[in-house]
């Protein structure tokens, strides 16, 4: 085995990091058949196996009471579905077969997980959470430790094939100063957390990565997307002193959004619940972009009562008493089941019935829904300067806006659309004249439009909102904005990327919402740049013929 002087992958979380490798502890060997009981012993081992999974799911909820934001949302969901009825089912009727709790888990697993995979988009991204939690079983059963993150005594750079959301939500940034995986893409679990921790994190980094060992240093470039291995020391630490110091400029940007010429270009929060959206309050962010309410329902039997709603959007609503606040209706289905929307199994649910197309097959979903949020805003001692912005997921015909818009101004709410299908870019300039505003949805738009699991790590290089297919859809969408006045948003994890939002302001984005904690990058970089660089920036990246030339152009033009 030969050593790598260095890998390109995909960067996610700018920062520079010089450090020691540490590989994750390993999986538990899975058992293979044959592997069986008495059949004396059945009920005893299906016992074996509710302690095991109960313990593993009181830990992950343990875990989550640790942390907030993406981090716990993450873990709550991980730790619902390690009590799943679907695979529980599924592995007790196995040690019903005389299978052993083990080989019974390993194989119901296997199930879901084909099934995930074969679905593809966004129930993809489950496929992880599956084979963490059966190991994380599989370890309970055989009284081993859990596998996961090594114990670390000095700074070091943590490579796995992909980080659990249980590793990634409770790693200390402090002593794991980069992530690498050889997998993933750039809206995994593992990008997101790390996006909120703001560690350095490079993901899709092949096979090659096993070349190299534990004990190697390394200088991981997270913007560039870069791994060196045995990197001139004095280089490695000018790079990182470097970062560090950019890092120290960008905590010390306090706002508002604007670039170097003084044009405003509204900052804004992705939040899930009360609690992120107070610690959204805290920082740099002038409101909120993204409220995701569904995250709020997860775990819920049966649709939360009208006061239930009412109470639980008010705690969001007076983080922000005299800012503007974007709320995403219910984007239930897909990856998001929800026990009150759900429509059953679907062979393609990312194409399926979600978001709006859910909330409109359930009688009265939407409207419920709506009614909650007028009454939280008028419950809520909000500035009437500061309206309720609401938009609806997944629209993808003017027939869905009217229907959307009218509900809302039928409640004295501001009605907007998610721009994620490329057909609602496409027909943006009838949209317009329906809605009060848009946000683009990147995630999403970037999956659809290169038709690509945005999970697939053989198919990063297109799940890039820097592809200029991508961005000739954003270019779109603005220019039908301006057409029309109507402000154009980004609520993707695209927003969270500096070099990005310069493009994305240059194309016309008045409005960048993300992870609170990238919002002091995003806004130091604006206000290096002017209007005209900005600009610039965009038309080079659009020129592009791929999503790497369009990065590396954009870069060009602001130098």
């Amino acid at each position: 085995m030969s050593l790598p002087e260095s890998i390109s992958a995909t960067g996610v979380v700018l920062g520079v990091a010089y450090a020691p490798v540490v590989w994750v502890n390993p999986r538990p060997e899975l058992p293979t058949a044959p592997a069986s009981i008495a059949a004396d012993d059945i009920d005893a081992e299906i016992e074996r196996f509710e302690q095991a999974t109960t313990a593993v799911s009181e830990r992950l909820k343990q875990r989550a009471e640790k942390v907030d934001g993406n981090a716990a949302e993450v873990l709550h969901a991980t730790a619902k579905l390690t009590l799943d009825r679907g695979w529980h089912r599924a592995a007790k009727k196995a040690i019903k077969g005389k299978t052993t709790a083990e080989l019974a888990t390993t194989e119901a697993i296997a199930k879901f997980v084909d099934m995930f995979r074969s679905a593809g988009g966004l129930m993809a991204e489950r496929t992880t959470d599956l084979e963490d939690i059966r190991d994380r079983v599989i370890a309970e059963l055989r009284g081993e430790d859990e596998p996961g993150l090594p114990p670390v005594d000095s700074p070091s750079v943590l490579f796995a094939d992909d980080l659990a959301p249980a590793d990634t939500a409770t790693l200390d940034p402090q002593m794991y100063v980069a992530m690498v995986t050889s997998l993933g893409g750039p809206t995994s679990h593992t990008a997101i957390i790390a996006r909120q921790l703001g560690v350095p994190c490079v993901v899709a980094a092949g096979a090659q990565l096993h070349d190299i060992p534990a004990g190697t240093l390394v200088l991981v470039d997270g913007a560039r997307g870069t791994i060196a291995t045995n990197p001139d020391e004095h280089q490695a630490t000018t790079a990182v002193a470097e970062a560090a110091a950019h890092a120290k400029k960008t905590a010390e940007w306090r706002g508002p959004g604007r670039t170097a010429d003084g044009e405003l270009i509204q900052l804004l929060a992705n939040v899930g619940d009360g609690p992120a959206a107070a610690k959204a309050a805290n920082s740099v962010a002038e409101g909120i972009g993204l409220f995701r309410t569904e995250l709020c329902f997860l775990s819920a039997p049966d649709e939360p009562s009208l006061e239930r709603q009412v109470e639980i959007y008010s705690r969001v609503f007076g983080a922000f008493p005299e800012s503007k606040i974007v709320v995403r209706t219910l984007d239930a289905g897909s990856d998001k089941p929800l026990n009150f929307a759900n429509l059953g199994v679907e062979e393609n649910p990312s194409l399926g019935v979600r978001g709006l197309r859910m909330a409109s097959a359930i009688d009265g979903l939407m409207e419920r829904q709506l009614d909650a949020i007028a009454a939280a805003q008028n419950a809520a001692d909000r500035c009437a300067d500061a309206p309720i912005w609401v938009m609806a997921p997944m629209i993808a015909t003017v027939a869905e806006a009217e229907w959307f818009a009218a509900l809302c101004r039928d409640r004295g709410l501001v009605p907007g659309g998610m721009i994620e299908i490329p057909a609602a870019a496409l027909m943006c300039h009838q949209l317009m004249k329906v809605l009060d505003f848009v946000s683009i949805g990147t995630n999403d738009l970037t999956q659809y439009a290169m038709a690509a699991d945005r999970l697939s790590p053989h198919l990063a290089h297109l799940t890039d909102p820097w592809q200029p297919a991508v961005l000739r859809l954003i270019d779109m969408t603005c220019r039908s904005g301006k057409d029309l006045d109507t402000p154009v948003g980004v609520c993707g994890e695209a927003a969270a990327d500096p070099l990005m939002a310069v493009v994305l302001v240059g194309l016309g984005v008045t409005s960048l919402s993300a992870a609170a904690t990238a919002l002091p990058g995003v806004g130091a970089q604006l206000a290096d740049v002017t209007r005209e660089q900005c600009v610039a920036a965009a038309k080079a990246a659009l020129d592009a013929p791929d999503a790497d030339s369009a990065r590396e152009a954009a870069r060009n033009a602001l130098r």
